[in-house]
């Protein structure tokens, strides 16, 4: 049996291009998994619990199903446990080989570089872009002159947290980042009531 494996990177993007190839290779069924590599995937392993001996796993592409080389012979190896093996459409893929395994190994390393690569222009390009100022996120909600009046009132004991977020429309967990930046890390834990300030 075929079983399909599609995933993509954000909930914006579509896997609509990856279930069209797969059914179109004659795979009926297709877990689907919308978010980040690094996270636990529970698609991946529903498809991967699913496949036995005989059955083979037919992703779009290798880097869909595997976040780094470790993670890839991890799966290769679950597989052949499962007598299962794996296929790429869109690279030379064969696991039942001895040399269709040398390949699967190649590839995944490939992949591996390519990513590495691709983080360290994206981090490159975050820090010449802080170099020139830029800055990312939305806007702060409560203004930056206000906050050492909010901490002044919170740590006077006559206000809550709650009744302070209420005074300036934002929520209680906006107030305590503002407090957060405003206090330091060891404040702020007594700010988010693991210690009440003295």
């Amino acid at each position: 049996m075929l079983v399909g494996y599609a995933r993509v990177s954000t909930q914006d993007q579509h896997t609509a291009l990856q279930r069209d190839a797969l059914t179109s290779h004659g795979v009926r069924r297709v877990f689907v998994e919308s978010g980040s590599g690094v996270g636990p995937r529970p698609e991946l392993q529903r498809a991967l619990a699913s496949l036995g001996g005989g059955d083979t796993l037919v992703v779009w592409k290798l880097d869909r199903v595997a976040r780094s080389l470790v993670d890839l012979l991890a799966i290769q190896g679950r597989l052949k446990r499962a007598g299962a093996s794996i296929r790429s459409l869109t690279e030379p893929l064969d696991t039942t080989s001895p040399f269709g395994e040398f390949t699967f190994q190649v590839l995944g390393a490939v992949a591996q570089l390519e990513r590495s690569m691709i983080r360290e222009r994206v981090m490159a390009g975050q820090a010449a872009a802080r170099a020139r100022g830029k800055t990312w996120g939305r806007a702060r909600m409560i203004d930056p002159a206000d906050v050492g009046a909010i901490v002044d009132m919170w740590r006077s004991g006559a206000y809550t947290q709650a009744e302070l977020a209420d005074i300036w429309c934002v929520s209680v967990a906006c107030l305590r980042d503002a407090i957060h930046r405003h206090e330091g890390r060891g404040r702020w834990l007594r700010c988010a009531g693991i210690k009440k300030p003295g």
